[in-house]
């Protein structure tokens, strides 16, 4: 399995391959990754060097993958000619040769992902007849054309290729961290026991990124209304955080997590704010009540996916909104005529809807 990052699309990604892992047990499933994201497959490290791979059996802490390469694309862009990056792909490529797998899936379709599944010698690449970049289609030896528009369908079609069935809709599992959920139990400890609303006002680029002031006025809202909010601060992300938090509430605060501690938290949340971010995907993953707030990304593409047995999606977007994923600085015309009342609106009803005593 091939998708590199980011976290929004592993998140997209681990629905299909947690379907083939339930309805095929005794397979050998690895993963090709970034290390940045090892998080969201494993809970534990247990090498130094990103061009070997992690071994483990299969527990809460792994509930997937059994063994992850890292595949540390950005540096290597960095310094691509050094001794270290030269060792990691040499690394990379002879560990990939010897598991000798029966099957590639490329769900990334880049070229970057497609030459790592080269790398593995296998015979059989499958991927997408139509990729994100173009050129990565002529690495595959299998191509399938996908019917469906949401890219978390189109993972359950490529992984149903693979299984030689049809693949049903499946929640993905995500690892449990004992280090994390301890500093989980702690943060919750040591606030109010309201109900967490979890907004996360970054994004990838400006484009869709509303603004911190309406991001302000919902958490003051929602404080006012007798919840606990907590603004993640993203990598750097901390002037972002305090600037949404800094609406005179006591119940607002700011935290700031490693991707697992995001994961814990997310568990135990009532509600996540937040664009076109992988923290909301994450909360779809673990099945939470979300609002997504679009503006150029299309949702019925990207858009919060709701699991069997999840809990509502909402997503507020104008339709005057194109789609466009130019990395734009400026935030999307469309995108500012989303009002902090609308998320307001938004989010009482879905609480009504879904909390119970029990997070």
């Amino acid at each position: 399995m091939i998708r590199l990052g980011a976290m929004g699309d592993i998140l997209h990604a681990l629905p299909a391959i947690t379907a083939l892992r339930l309805a095929h047990p005794a397979w050998k499933i690895d993963w090709a990754v970034d290390p940045r994201w090892q998080a969201l497959l494993s809970s534990r490290v247990e090498r130094d060097e990103p061009s070997e791979f992690i071994a483990s059996q299969r527990y809460a802490s792994r509930p997937v993958v059994d063994v992850l390469h890292w595949v540390d694309t950005r540096a290597w862009r960095r310094d691509p000619f050094c001794r270290k990056t030269v060792r990691e792909i040499l690394g990379l490529r002879a560990d990939l040769g010897e598991a000798q797998y029966d099957a590639v899936l490329d769900m990334q379709g880049a070229i970057r992902s497609a030459v790592v599944s080269r790398l593995t010698g296998c015979g059989r690449v499958t991927g997408l007849e139509s990729p994100r970049e173009a050129l990565a289609r002529w690495f595959y030896s299998e191509r399938i054309e996908t019917r469906t528009e949401h890219v978390v369908d189109q993972g359950f079609e490529l992984a149903s290729a693979i299984a030689g069935d049809l693949l049903p809709a499946t929640a993905p599992l995500l690892p449990v961290d004992e280090e994390a959920e301890k500093w989980r139990e702690q943060l919750l400890k040591a606030g109010s026991k309201e109900p967490i609303v979890l907004i996360n006002p970054g994004a990838g680029w400006g484009a869709k990124r509303w603004p911190a002031s309406r991001y302000r006025s919902v958490a003051k809202y929602l404080a006012a209304s007798g919840l606990r909010v907590l603004i993640n601060a993203g990598p750097g992300e901390d002037g972002l955080a305090r600037e949404v938090a800094d609406c005179g509430s006591a119940k607002v605060s700011v935290v700031q997590c490693d991707l697992a501690q995001l994961i814990a938290l997310a568990r135990h949340i009532a509600l996540m704010i937040a664009g076109d971010t992988g923290p909301l995907h994450l909360a779809c993953a673990l099945g939470k009540p979300v609002i997504g707030i679009y503006g150029p990304t299309d949702p019925a593409r990207n858009g919060p996916y709701r699991m069997p047995a999840g809990a509502a999606c909402v997503v507020l977007r104008s339709p005057e909104i194109r789609r466009d994923h130019r990395r734009l600085d400026a935030p999307e015309a469309g995108l500012l005529t989303i009002e902090p009342e609308d998320v307001m609106d938004a989010a009482l009803p879905l609480l009504a809807e879904n909390y119970n005593q029990d997070l």
